[in-house]
């Protein structure tokens, strides 16, 4: 049998949750075409690990990447939610990582990494993606990093 992305999670110890509602007005996806909007996911996991604070104070950089981590389980999770099957996605076009930090941080994109390289676990050559990585003063809730992503639907 081919190796799923399902297999992949499962290999990982990883099970996606439901995702829960909005804490405020916006929707969590948007399906336009054959493209995929996911809102940004924080790295707070219902019921399970959250960083909240900032990089270079509360958090290192290898903290963080576990912050980016839980943020593409969620981003995985809202995929599922949207396409009933993680292989209908045809492939991440576009991640956006921030990283909430102090002022002088300037390693977001080691960060990110957390995200894309889950992504690209799970997803094999559909997870490879154009990114930005941005620094921020804050981000909801207190959360460490956010993510958000374009996907192409298969």
């Amino acid at each position: 049998m081919a190796e799923t992305a399902e297999t992949r999670l499962k290999a990982l110890g990883i099970t996606l949750h439901t995702p829960g509602a909005p804490q405020a007005n916006y929707i969590p996806h948007v399906i336009t075409g054959r493209l995929l909007f996911a809102s940004g996911q924080i790295s707070v996991l219902p019921g399970g690990a959250s960083y909240i604070g900032k990089l270079g104070r509360e958090f290192t950089v290898e903290q963080g990447r576990e912050a980016a981590r839980i943020c593409a389980i969620n981003l995985l999770a809202n995929f599922k939610a949207a396409l009933g099957d993680l292989e209908k996605i045809g492939r991440i076009v576009k991640l956006t990582g921030f990283v909430n930090s102090i002022g002088d941080f300037d390693d977001a994109h080691l960060v990110v990494n957390g995200c894309s390289d889950l992504l690209v676990e799970v997803l094999g050559e559909r997870g490879r993606h154009a990114r930005s990585a941005f620094s921020v003063a804050s981000l909801p809730r207190g959360a460490a990093v956010e993510a958000e992503a374009i996907v192409e639907i298969a």
